[in-house]
């Protein structure tokens, strides 16, 4: 049966340098990752694994128009998604102590019980932007490869005399 899915418009390749956190008890999970990407001045990069565990969780749930909240002790399944100081899209999910299981569109709200270790993959020759798609009319995802840091040249050293 043929696949009527739309072809990938375009695919493009990066190394990626990875680094691994921890947060701490209190910490907002969204928060941190965001002064993170910041710091570090991140244009495209992806959470490579989150585990840990919350005592608030705030979501925005599909086809929901505003946050959902929960409070208890929650472990964190899964933190998937892309990071970039010009726009993230971060999904989480996380179990309950019975193991109902929920998840949606990561918010600011989500803070740390005991501990949330995290690795990310910076992909450092591409640069991710979120812009007006207009079929579904959101800021979506669109990747370009990272402008080149030329090294600045070094003035010449006079000669001794």
């Amino acid at each position: 049966m043929p696949s009527t899915a739309a072809p990938v418009v375009s695919a493009l390749s990066s190394p990626m340098r990875t680094y691994a956190l921890r947060l701490a008890p209190g910490q907002d999970l969204r928060q941190q990752l965001q002064a993170f990407a910041q710091a570090q001045q991140i244009k495209a990069a992806t959470i490579v694994t989150g585990v840990g565990s919350l005592t608030s969780v705030r979501l925005r749930l599909a086809n929901q128009p505003g946050p959902t909240e929960y409070k208890g002790h929650f472990e964190v399944v899964s933190l998937v998604g892309t990071l970039s100081i010009n726009g993230s899209h971060l999904h989480l999910a996380v179990a309950d102590s019975t193991g109902r299981t929920i998840g949606g569109h990561l918010l600011d709200g989500n803070l740390v019980y005991t501990t949330m270790e995290l690795v990310v993959g910076v992909l450092e020759e591409l640069d991710f932007r979120r812009e007006t798609d207009p079929v579904s009319t959101y800021q979506e995802l669109v990747v370009y490869p990272a402008e080149r840091k030329t090294k600045k040249a070094r003035p010449a050293k006079a000669p001794e005399l």
